[in-house]
């Protein structure tokens, strides 16, 4: 793939998800948080399904795999992952949420590490995650005391970047055939159907959305940092590896801050910045061979 074409999917995604988290700050001033995410999904599924229907070769899942592929992708990175994000941002800042679901790469790779030998680190890679982690306690600042002044709702948040990268895990050792849009498309589907029973479960109002801005948080979230976003981002796995890819994770947070100043004059404190430098630091540490072996081959075709 061309080089520009590189910069443009990773330019788009890290947009895209990146403004994602000042939608969620607008959406759930409207609607209860379970409700919101199960209409993000529904939105998306209702975008991606017909979308892979059109293009995948494989669309419909065949095999116990491949069915137990998109289950997983459904419950983990669709479900779990957005009903943690939606409760968990109701009491911090779209920004604080976008810092700890960077950290999505290094838990999975610590993960990865304890499921798979193959996939066992080093020492500078050990260190790596060690620092990645201090960088989370350094954002979620955990403490007795401080538990009922956000940092539940930081806590929630890590538990939906741990739900993405258990699934993610997972997802790669079943090893299914099914196209990647797919398989996403059909876990959006089954995502939106647990987060509406989630919702009902939890005695939340069900109401449909009416004001604009709402209409507009839920077609951004659901269109543009779901449907369109995640196929682009597998284009740019495919192109680049997945851990150059994810280094998306680590634009996503710049643009959310951005965002969140300019439309809700919201802003990260220093603490926050300085734990997202360590999260990425030990990102860094943790992928060192590949980053190096990706910096390599750019230079020797310069």
């Amino acid at each position: 793939m061309h080089r520009s074409r590189v910069a443009l999917l990773f330019g788009i995604v890290a947009v895209a998800w990146g403004g994602s988290y000042v939608a969620i700050d607008v959406g759930l001033r409207e609607l209860p948080a379970l409700l919101f995410a199960a209409y993000r999904l529904e939105t998306a599924a209702v975008v991606a399904l017909p979308a892979a229907y059109v293009v995948c070769d494989r669309f419909l899942p065949r095999t116990r795999r491949e069915v137990a592929s998109a289950a997983v992708n459904g419950l983990t990175v669709a479900a779990l992952a957005n009903a943690f994000l939606f409760v968990g941002q109701q009491y911090t800042t779209g920004g604080v949420a976008s810092v700890l679901f960077s950290t999505n790469p290094v838990i999975a790779a610590g993960l990865a590490a304890a499921v798979s030998p193959s996939e066992r680190l080093d020492g500078v890679e050990l260190v790596g995650l060690v620092v990645g982690l201090t960088g989370v306690a350094i954002v979620v600042r955990p403490s007795p005391g401080a538990l009922a002044a956000g940092t539940t709702g930081k806590l929630l948040l890590l538990a939906g970047a741990t739900s993405i990268a258990l699934g993610s895990v997972v997802v790669d050792r079943l090893g299914s055939d099914l196209d990647a849009l797919a398989e996403t498309a059909w876990g959006l589907a089954f995502g939106a159907v647990l987060l509406h029973v989630g919702s009902l479960a939890a005695g939340e109002p069900q109401s449909l959305p009416t004001s604009a801005s709402l209409l507009g948080a839920i077609a951004y979230t659901g269109v543009i940092s779901t449907a369109l976003a995640y196929p682009l981002y597998f284009e740019l796995v495919g192109a680049v590896g997945p851990v150059r890819a994810n280094l998306v994770s680590y634009v996503v947070p710049v643009v959310t801050a951005v965002s969140s100043w300019v439309i809700l004059g919201q802003a990260i404190g220093p603490v926050t910045a300085a734990g997202f430098v360590v999260i990425a630091t030990g990102f860094v540490l943790l992928n060192r061979r590949a980053l190096r072996s990706f910096v390599t081959s750019r230079a020797s075709r310069a």
